[in-house]
């Protein structure tokens, strides 16, 4: 008998120019200009991510059950090119949500991430024909297809809310999520710290990088003296 999926309207696509921009950047930047809890801790890259790569777009948000896969499958299907799938899976690690074949779908689909709160499996196979890939953990349990679920709805993974087409970017770091209506302001706030790094970065080069700040915060003690 079929189990309830409600699949929720598509949010309208990014500018590709802001996407560009944050491509740029880093999941550390955006974490630092947007009080330093945009991120979603423990999912971090398994698969796929080359040196250097930051992958950047809107979610695809998916709810299931943890260790299964059923609606993952459907939104797999539903997908729009340069889009991450974002599946909130409870952060289970005793069964993959996603392995080789829906990787391999997923890339055929055009999706340029995969964002599991749960674990995946089928490295090899993963590492060669799936887009880059972030998840708690890995495990050769495969999920099971019962659901019930939900896509394009509002998940939570590791913590952290997140919406459909909201803006996300993984990199080496882990995974940061950008509110659709925050994008233009957080984005530029990104690019301007970036910009102040670039120059403490060549102080540090210079030997001129200003401490004077460290002294101020510390009050030295020196025992026995």
């Amino acid at each position: 008998m079929p189990v309830p999926c409600v699949v929720h309207p598509a949010s309208p696509a990014p500018a590709p120019e802001l996407l560009s921009r944050l491509a740029a950047l880093s999941t550390s930047l955006v974490s630092d200009v947007f009080g330093r809890w945009a991120g979603a801790p423990g999912i971090m890259p398994v698969t796929g991510l080359a040196p250097g790569q930051v992958v950047v777009g809107p979610a695809l948000t998916v709810r299931t059950r943890p260790g299964d896969n059923l609606v993952v499958h459907k939104a797999v299907d539903l997908a729009a090119p340069g889009e991450v799938l974002v599946v909130a899976a409870g952060g289970a690690n005793d069964r993959a949500i996603l392995g080789g074949l829906l990787g391999a779908h997923a890339a055929r689909r055009g999706l340029v991430g995969l964002v599991v709160d749960g674990a995946v499996r089928d490295l090899t196979e993963l590492r060669e024909a799936a887009p880059p890939t972030f998840a708690t953990g890995v495990c050769h349990l495969g999920p099971y297809k019962d659901g019930p679920g939900e896509i394009r709805g509002p998940v939570s993974i590791a913590g952290l809310a997140v919406h459909d087409g909201d803006l996300v970017m993984a990199d080496e770091d882990g995974v940061a999520v950008i509110p659709r209506a925050l994008a233009d302001e957080v984005t530029a706030a990104a690019e301007k710290k970036a910009h102040s790094e670039q120059q403490e970065r060549a102080a540090i080069d210079a030997g001129t990088w200003d401490r004077g700040w460290l002294e101020e915060a510390l009050e030295i003690q020196t025992p026995g003296a």
